[in-house]
């Protein structure tokens, strides 16, 4: 489902529906589940390739410069760091959502 209207405050990627309900994701969250290749990994021609690791912390990087829908199923945002490669999709959102309020993070142990 597609929010109707997306802000950021406080913290938080705020996300209101048509129906009216609302959801809101922990930036910090949001960014250290970057779906990009760069943040993920990836895996070319059956060979998985790990990300590397941030090698600083940079005080911009859980603040959002700007946020552009890509078609009619996903966001990009673009941090005050410099990083804007990664589309969230809607349905990646869902998901993001979901694991945030079980407390899970990404798993590079098997990239397929």
């Amino acid at each position: 489902m597609k929010p109707q209207k997306i802000k950021v405050e406080k913290g938080f990627l705020h996300l209101t529906y048509e129906n009216g309900s609302e959801e809101k994701l922990m930036l910090k969250y949001l960014r250290d589940e970057c779906p990009c290749a760069g943040c993920k990994g990836e895996t070319i021609l059956l060979k998985s390739y790990r990300p590397a690791q941030l090698p600083v912390f940079h005080p911009d990087m859980y603040k959002i410069k700007n946020i552009k829908t890509v078609g009619e199923y996903a966001i990009q945002i673009s941090w005050k760091d410099g990083h804007e490669t990664g589309i969230y999709s809607w349905e990646y959102l869902k998901t993001l959502l979901k694991d945030q309020n079980e407390g899970v993070k990404q798993n590079y142990t098997k990239l397929i």
